[in-house]
């Protein structure tokens, strides 16, 4: 399968790994620090694998004297037609100082000062930036900025990532679910609970559903979460977010949050939205449930 692979270079301190975490959001299969010797294997193992059509990975002053085999590298990747871009990343000597100084993290070619390793790998990867399709100074660019820089470059018309949205339900009783973005605490409503015919059931039963849309607040309460999410779901998407969970929980997790979960699920999926639902405790207690 043909290949498209982006090839992400530049000063160390200049943003590859946040450029790399970017090519990761859109799909591309994403590596660091891809030693230059390897660079025609793993392409060749991407055109082998029917699961990887886009590839980027880093290729900087951690190879060594390895990278005086890029540009012959370079040239083979063109001469066998594979779809190659060098993203060249830059910034001026004073933001890259500030960098290290702000992340205090060593420079790659540590045995000398930053000011000197810097000099020293502008050097390096002279041969380099001269092979490169699109040079990016991020001396004036933040995380966010650079990202929508290589989205407008890379991201094909047509192709804009999907936000994917996921709502679980849960009951606050049985702990938090791990890595929400977002979180709705029904609790205050009506709780079918205490109806004794309506506690066996769930909030996907047709009588609980009725005993929760007869209390105006449940409908006003679905109203204003559906009217938030329209209004922030566009801004998590611009902002380059692919996946976004919300979890809406009560106490056990079997009847508000279930109905309520279901109900933005419907309406999420209205607007366009791709939207998956779960329910993490809808059966527990299921057997304590019967016995009653």
């Amino acid at each position: 399968m043909p290949v498209a692979v982006v090839i992400i270079t530049g000063v160390s301190g200049a943003g590859m790994s946040s450029a790399l975490k970017v090519f990761e959001d859109l799909g591309y299969f994403a590596v660091d620090n891809l030693p230059v010797q390897l660079i025609p294997t793993f392409v060749r193992l991407c055109e082998e694998s029917a699961e990887i059509n886009h590839t980027a990975f880093v290729v900087d002053v951690r190879s060594g004297d390895f990278l005086k085999l890029f540009p012959r590298i370079h040239k083979e990747l063109h001469g066998k037609g594979i779809d190659t871009k060098v993203l060249f990343l830059e910034a001026d000597e004073e933001v890259l100082l500030r960098r290290y100084s702000e992340t205090r993290r060593p420079h790659p070619l540590s045995d000398e000062s930053v000011v000197a390793a810097t000099e020293h790998e502008r050097q390096m990867l002279a041969e380099i930036r001269n092979l490169a399709d699109i040079i990016i100074d991020t001396s004036e660019l933040t995380v966010h900025t650079l990202r929508d820089e290589i989205k407008k470059q890379f991201t094909e018309k047509g192709s804009e990532q999907e936000l994917n949205v996921s709502i679980s339900s849960f009951g606050f009783r049985h702990g938090l679910p791990r890595s929400l973005d977002m979180l709705f605490d029904v609790r205050f409503l009506p709780n079918p609970h205490f109806v004794p015919e309506l506690r066996p059931l769930t909030g996907r039963d047709a009588a609980v559903i009725d005993y929760l849309q007869a209390e105006s607040e449940v409908e006003e309460t679905i109203k204003r979460f559906a009217d938030l999410l329209t209004y922030l779901l566009p801004r998590f998407k611009r902002e380059g977010k692919s996946y976004l969970t919300i979890g809406i929980g009560c106490t056990g997790g079997r009847h508000r949050s279930v109905m309520i979960a279901e109900a933005l699920h419907r309406q999420l999926a209205d607007l366009g939205y791709k939207t998956t639902v779960m329910h993490r405790d809808i059966e527990k207690d299921q057997q304590r449930y019967r016995a009653l």
